[in-house]
């Protein structure tokens, strides 16, 4: 399409702007078309500069268009007509990506014979109806000062201009301009994007589904190096500053890192179609194939790298060239009192190092950690730079073995990892952390990476919420919290090979206890620990943990109580680790159930069956006085309670209220709970409609249920629900459990679908009940519909463990071997993996 020559013949038979923009408009669209192609040839930063001067040939286009259908053959020089088309933000960087909005200023000199805003008017219009996304800015060039005052995004976007077409003479009164607002109120403005930097870093996380443009360590990081350089030293590009505030080869792994993020973003806006900088876990495969990456984590491990090392450079250098502005002398006699060796100095829980400091070895640098005050610390950018820049020899000698262990004794130091991670070194002094840095966990489970994850399980060691563990931890002694510091940081580091990770990370853990001379009781113990680091957690969270075999097995894996506790303390950080509300009230409940059964077993030599069980907590309930208190007749009710299971999952004195609550019931009554979740309890002497019930509720997602039957034809149903609601929906939740004791109430089932073979049936689990699991894909309305299932077969559901993650379901249900249920093994595999309804 040769533009040029169909715009001169619109123009000469004096056509409408509507043509006009239309062949502006096909023109774009046939380049938008070819961008695939051209980003095949052209990556990264050298594509964006091929689009961002295609776009200006076109917008010059337009401005001569314009500017030859206002003058006709009088058209004068373009030097002469008093306005400049000035390009901000990226593309005045030279960073426009595909799909984001370009942003122009137009200035001008309101100089009467030229008519210039009519000009800008039509050119516009023009632009605009030819499907151009433009943010712009109009301003007489005296205006711009007043407008950069208004606001710091205003003056963020003039400092990035760059004339595209228009009069020289304009643009350079515009540069003086543009000088003299640089040169303005520095400080306010680069504390003012310092500030905006920080509250958007905490918005925008390390994610394992990073926005490349906002994230930590994304493209608006490198972009505030660029504006604090370009405040303080009015330079064009980052670049003039290598081998002056930074070296070269600090600079060489920044861009590095930048053009990276410069093709991905390219690749997410070309797959989409839309303006899309979040590197979502459904984009990975094309941005994987469009860039050249054959392994899809590859492509999330080296962003993840890329972004590491973006943000060590912007924490670093960002401070090192605004600290002249924010330098207080007042400070100066604090920092002297506070001073913990040449160099270094701790305020207020932050520490601080010159930046005109040599590197330091590795040995003084934790040397000085070591002597610290135990407590959390902050660090600023010339600390940081210390352990980003220090010397460490390999393989790492004895003596830095030692200072490491000392560390890890101290009560706090995942402040401390974090440091290492941010310098860079966390794998330079931690060998085994050398496979799983950046290494996502894309298993709809984990938040973090595997490096993240580990300081963060460290984290959550340090800052235990829960009294009952807490006073656990503050009772082991000072060598058995080393070997759990220790595993709860190594226990993950296995991953990224074809092993199981936690074989692979036992070895990794052995080979690090004898370089800090552990004892083997202590390595045996970490051993163990690491094997098993998600046993707990699996048996709590998806088995029938009052199941004698089920406990036996356990405890043979785990081996004395001392472990047990070691590896309790242990789940609790693994899980708080993963982020998000993971670790919510009905896990800490589950596995603090099972520690205190395990326990038992671990306590006696002899083996405990569940009647000898039964009989041990029968004695607690008959000891209590409000028991005591009771009629007769009640005590004797509620002794002759059928189910084991009843007096396993509740505490004597639950026993004892749920008993009395029973009692009082005529038809039915119910108890709705609502504070870290959303629990209901039902008592009922009349049919429940069930699975109305879990249908109307299936928005909710569903932990666990119960149902037992008590005394006198009275059922007691417990359902918790994984979060809680607004307090407006409780009312309606409230009104489902009435309307669901109406049996002629039916609502529509969901579309689920089990297959057979997701299906498991154990009619040996004991001599009265059977377990059913279901693993299956996590489905809205599964429950309800299982239930509807169990109901069509007058099968008798005890209790019900729901265990689910993003993506799938690992649901077991225990039922009473009656109604012949185990000759009808088939007639249930059938019904439940009927889809037909």
């Amino acid at each position: 399409m040769n533009l040029l020559l169909e715009i001169e013949n619109v123009i000469e038979k004096k056509g409408s702007d509507f043509e006009l923009s239309k062949l502006f408009k096909q023109y774009i669209k046939e380049y938008k078309e070819s961008l695939p192609e051209l980003f095949t040839k052209n990556q990264g930063k050298d594509f964006l500069v091929r689009h961002t001067k295609k776009l200006d040939s076109i917008i010059e286009l337009m401005y001569k268009t314009v500017l030859r259908r206002a003058f006709g053959n009088y058209l004068p020089m373009r030097s002469s007509i008093p306005i400049a088309i000035v390009a901000l933000g990226s593309y005045g960087r030279e960073q426009l990506c595909v799909h984001s909005d370009i942003d122009l200023l137009i200035v001008y000199k309101d100089v009467e014979g030229y008519n210039c805003e009519l000009i800008i008017e039509k050119l516009f219009y023009l632009a605009l109806d030819a499907g151009m996304k433009l943010g712009h800015r109009v301003h007489e060039i005296d205006d711009l000062f007043k407008a950069s005052t208004e606001d710091v995004t205003i003056k963020t976007s003039l400092m990035e201009s760059r004339l595209i077409t228009g009069s020289p003479f304009t643009w350079h009164a515009t540069q003086r301009e543009l000088n003299k607002i640089r040169l303005h109120e520095q400080k306010k403005f680069l504390l003012a994007k310092i500030k905006e930097a920080q509250e958007r870093r905490k918005k925008y996380p390390t994610s394992m589904q990073p926005n490349i443009k906002k994230s930590v360590g994304g493209l608006r990081d490198a972009q505030l190096i660029y504006w604090v350089a370009k405040t303080i030293y009015g330079i064009n590009s980052t670049k003039e500053l290598s081998g002056a505030v930074f070296s070269d080869e600090e600079y060489k792994e920044f861009r590095i890192a930048l053009e990276l993020l410069y093709r991905v973003r390219s690749a997410l806006h070309l797959i989409t179609n839309r303006q899309e900088d979040r590197l979502l876990l459904e984009y990975i495969p094309q941005v994987s194939k469009l860039l050249g990456f054959k392994e899809q984590k590859k492509l999330a491990s080296k962003v993840l790298e890329a972004q590491w090392r973006i943000n060590n450079f912007a924490q670093i250098f960002v401070k090192k060239m605004v600290r002249p502005f924010i330098y207080d002398a007042k400070h100066i006699a604090a920092f002297r009192r506070n001073r913990l060796q040449k160099g270094f100095y701790e305020y207020n829980s932050r520490l601080y190092a010159s930046f005109k400091l040599q590197p330091q070895e590795i040995s003084d640098l934790l040397q000085l950690l070591i002597k610290l005050k135990d407590k959390d610390y902050r660090f600023d950018a010339g600390f940081l730079h210390q352990f980003t820049i220090t010397k460490i020899s390999h393989p790492l000698e004895d003596t830095t073995y030692a200072l490491l262990k000392k560390l890890f004794k101290k009560a706090h130091i995942a402040s401390f990892l974090k440091l290492f991670y941010d310098a860079g070194i966390l794998p330079e002094l931690f060998e085994n952390f050398k496979k799983v840095m950046h290494l996502p966990q894309f298993d709809g489970y984990h938040h973090y990476p595997v490096d993240i994850h580990s300081i963060k399980c460290v984290q959550a060691l340090e800052n235990i919420k829960e009294p009952f563990l807490q006073a656990l931890y503050n009772e082991m002694d000072e060598e058995e919290k080393l070997i759990l510091k220790i595993v709860v940081f190594f226990h993950d580091s296995g991953k990224g090979r074809k092993q199981d990770h936690s074989e692979v990370g036992a070895k990794l853990v052995v080979q690090f206890a004898k370089y800090i001379n552990l004892n083997e009781e202590l390595t045996k113990r970490a051993v163990v620990l690491v094997k098993q680091h998600i046993l707990m957690s699996n048996v709590a969270f998806k088995e029938n943990i009052h199941n004698e075999k089920t406990l036996y097995k356990f405890m043979s894996k785990v081996g004395d109580a001392k472990n047990l506790k070691l590896l309790y303390i242990l789940t609790y950080a693994d899980i708080s680790g993963v982020g998000g509300d993971i670790y919510n009230s009905f896990n800490s409940k589950l596995l603090y159930d099972l520690y205190l059964s395990a326990l038992e077993i671990a306590q006696n030599t002899g083996r405990i069956t569940d009647a000898k069980k039964r009989l041990l907590i029968e004695a607690k309930v008959k000891n209590l006085d409000e028991f005591k208190e009771l009629p007769s007749l009640l005590q004797k009710k509620i002794l002759t309670i059928e189910s084991n299971l009843f007096f396993f999952k509740h505490s004597p004195q639950d026993i004892i209220n749920i008993a009395k609550i029973a009692k009082e019931t005529k038809e039915y009554s119910f108890r709705v709970k609502n504070v870290n979740s959303l629990s209901i309890e039902i008592y009922r002497r009349i049919p429940l409609n069930i699975s109305y019930l879990l249908a109307t509720l299936a928005h909710l997602n569903v932990a666990s249920m119960e149902i037992f039957t008590l005394f006198d034809s009275i059922k007691y149903f417990k359902i918790e629900f994984i979060q809680n609601v607004d307090s407006n929906v409780l009312v309606e939740v409230q009104d489902i459990i009435d309307n669901a004791f109406d049996m002629d109430k039916e609502v529509k089932l969901k579309n689920v679908n089990i297959k057979r073979e997701e299906i498991s049936i154990d009619c040996e689990h004991s001599l009265t009940h059977a377990e059913l699991a279901i693993h299956t894909a996590n489905q809205i309305g599964l429950l309800a519909y299982v239930m509807h299932k169990f109901e069509e077969l007058n099968i008798n559901i005890i209790t019900a463990k729901i265990h689910s993650s993003k993506h799938k379901v690992r649901d077991s249900f225990l039922m009473e071997k009656q109604n012949d249920i185990c000759n009808n093994v088939e007639k249930i595999y059938e019904l439940l993996s009927d889809n037909t309804k």
